[in-house]
């Protein structure tokens, strides 16, 4: 049976690493002064996560696996961790020292703050561990300058300013790495014009099949499965790629195949909306109409 490691609170987090607890809500661990000895826990093969978890990892060989995928970090790595996400460990290297920074911190310290309010349009929160941000030694620097900000906040005696300068930093923290992700996207420009084309060929494959009959329409979480990613950077994939969100995407693959469909007089339109994955013939209409302005039936006969 997996042994599961709990981290309901960051000062669970801090337990584990035999850190000092400065702040209740936020937590910063510089892996340089842990005692990788020390044994603050029982042995677990996974951490669950009820905290924001943000790692940065500077050394080689440290090994996690997170989505069902092992993952060796490479120097310069962030890897972002949500609330009730679970990391399993794999077996290190026991002469392994881990190398870099963790930034944990409660969704309760974002309560009533801007960063609250839009903590859920980071979406690499819901990244895998494979698509984690790899960051240039430039931006590693700005990285290392905010962590510094938030461990110098947490130092201090907490005040009515704490909470205010703690999430602005963490905020600021959060918006670099967008940026950052922005840039990763267009460096591996390449590889993620493959994905869609292969995308494509998944849409295509899609509609020539039973599938739609079979599993009803299609979904942006079946294509990003196919092509092994997380429905989240999948979804920001299509959207730096395209302008549209990955639904939008499908739903215009969709239409156009309707489109085709609809000319055919030996089908009635309920029998086009069965095969293109509807369970009910007024929703094909419903969306047909919307997308282009005349329904089905008005469509076929125009034309």
């Amino acid at each position: 049976m997996e042994n599961v490691y709990r981290i309901d609170s960051v000062s669970d987090y801090l337990k584990l690493r035999d850190k000092e607890v400065l702040h209740p809500l936020v937590g910063l661990v510089d892996f340089k002064t842990v005692d990788v000895k020390a044994k603050t826990a029982p042995s677990h093969d996974a951490l669950l996560f009820n905290c924001y978890a943000i790692f940065l990892k500077d050394a080689k060989g440290c090994k996690l696996k997170y989505g069902g995928k092992d993952y060796d970090y490479d120097e310069g790595t962030l890897v972002f961790v949500g609330p009730n996400q679970k990391v399993e460990l794999t077996k290190n290297d026991p002469n392994f020292v881990p190398k870099g920074y963790a930034l944990l911190f409660h969704p309760d310290v974002l309560a009533g703050t801007d960063l609250g309010r839009k903590i859920h349009t980071y979406n690499y929160f819901s990244y895998s561990v494979k698509e984690a941000l790899h960051i240039s030694a430039k931006e590693r620097k700005v990285i290392l300058s905010l962590l510094d900000k938030i461990q110098f906040e947490l130092e201090q005696t907490i005040d009515k300013h704490s909470k205010k300068l703690i999430v602005a930093n963490i905020e600021l923290f959060l918006d670099y790495c967008m940026r950052f992700y922005d840039r990763q996207f267009l460096t591996r420009e390449t590889a993620h014009q493959s994905s869609m084309e292969k995308f494509d060929v998944l849409l295509n494959d899609y509609f020539t099949s039973e599938k739609p009959q079979k599993q009803g329409l299609p979904s942006v979480s079946y294509f990003a499965d196919q092509l092994h990613l997380s429905s989240n950077y999948f979804g920001d994939l299509i959207k730096k790629e395209t302008g549209k969100s990955a639904q939008e995407y499908i739903q215009n693959k969709l239409i156009a195949v309707a489109k085709e469909r609809v000319f055919d007089p030996n089908k009635s339109v309920s029998e086009i909306a069965y095969e293109l994955g509807f369970k009910y013939p007024q929703h094909f209409s419903r969306l047909f109409k919307r997308q282009v302005g005349q329904s089905p039936r008005a469509f076929r006969n125009m034309n």
